[in-house]
């Protein structure tokens, strides 16, 4: 199974955060930069989207509010579901990492990827993942207050207002301004892709820093880690099972069933280390560690899968590839800047 390029040099930020970690005024300018970054990093992703697009996609109500149950209903209930496992398998701020895990919006590029490739509704997997996105800056926050509560979430009405302004704010503005600026980032999608890369980088050694400077690292052992992984992988194929048999159940075709599965199952990286880094603070880096767990983990599970429905017999050879608005409507606030793949090929630096 593929292993993200991205992922090691993701590995090698946590652990250049745990030797040096940013202390002092240099904490205090990567904390500024990193959220700085973020910002530019949703605004990019609203000039790539076609408003034209998502307005077609409220046409197909029942496949986006399937795919929204699944994300902000079936997740955390299973999410609750692991308490249960603490302290016998987690200890408390891995299970709140992972409860968090649970309620953070679906991905849409690596959706659209692996749609694509299994020849499924990639307009279905565009929207689905646009509205998810959307709809969890204020959803995951206000989830995170109810279920997770306590002293280590920060929610607040500032909390919600500083995600909001930092996520929501700087997309609408990409899309305002897209009318202008929208052919100059498709023509130069690949090298702003090194936005959306940096900037996850930058918050991810900004957490971690943060996380060593608290000295946090001693509630960690390899076990644990292990029954983590464990967790996660449970967690993983049972949504990927309901999915599927979930949306046959309801009467979807094979194609929608495709787009379902795809973006009801994943969760994003992009969205969720923002949110963490304000709802957790200085206990975002554990925070986080089962949310980057998972994304490698569905990215590498999602590739296969994704290769096998290609070979069905009931996939059509010869259908050709639907995009949205090119490649420069393909971003959104959950996803990275990876190109659309062509039908039928593998996605090698699939993102978040």
């Amino acid at each position: 199974m593929p292993i993200d390029p991205y992922i090691v040099v993701l590995l090698g930020t946590v652990g250049l955060a745990a030797l040096l970690p940013a202390r002092g005024t240099a904490a205090d300018v990567a904390s500024g930069a990193s959220t700085a970054a973020i910002a530019f990093l949703f605004f990019l992703y609203g000039a790539r989207l076609s408003t034209r697009e998502a307005l077609d996609g409220l046409k197909h109500w029942r496949l986006h509010s399937t795919v929204l149950i699944c994300t902000f209903v079936l997740f955390p209930v299973f999410g609750l579901a692991a308490r249960g496992l603490v302290p016998a398998l987690l200890t408390q701020p891995l299970y709140q990492g992972l409860l968090f895990l649970t309620l953070v919006p679906s991905t849409i590029q690596s959706s659209i990827a692996f749609t694509s490739i299994a020849r499924g509704n990639v307009p279905a997997a565009i929207c689905a993942g646009s509205f998810s996105s959307l709809v969890g800056i204020v959803v995951t926050p206000l989830l995170a207050a109810v279920l997770l509560g306590g002293d280590d979430v920060g929610f607040s009405t500032d909390s919600l207002v500083k995600i909001v302004l930092q996520l929501l704010v700087p997309f609408l503005a990409g899309q305002v301004l897209r009318r202008w600026i929208g052919s100059f980032v498709t023509r130069h999608k690949k090298v702003l892709g090194l936005v959306d890369r940096g900037s996850i980088l930058l918050v991810v050694y900004t957490a971690f820093s943060e996380g060593m400077n608290q000295g946090i690292w001693h509630q960690v052992s390899p076990v644990r880690l292990a029954g983590l992984l464990g967790v996660e992988a449970v967690l993983l194929a049972v949504m990927l099972v309901l999915t599927w048999y979930g949306a046959r159940a309801l009467g979807f075709g094979r194609e929608d069933r495709i787009a379902i599965q795809f973006a009801g199952s994943k969760k994003s990286l992009a969205s969720g280390l923002p949110m963490a880094s304000v709802l957790f603070a200085g206990h975002a880096s554990l925070a986080v560690l089962p949310l980057m767990l998972f994304h490698q983990m569905q990215l590498m599970v999602c590739a296969v899968i994704a290769k096998r429905r290609a070979r069905d017999p009931e996939a059509a050879p010869d259908a050709p590839e639907e995009t949205a608005d090119a490649s420069g409507g393909t971003g959104n606030p959950s996803e990275g800047s990876a190109a659309h793949p062509v039908q039928g090929q593998p996605q090698d630096r699939v993102l978040r």
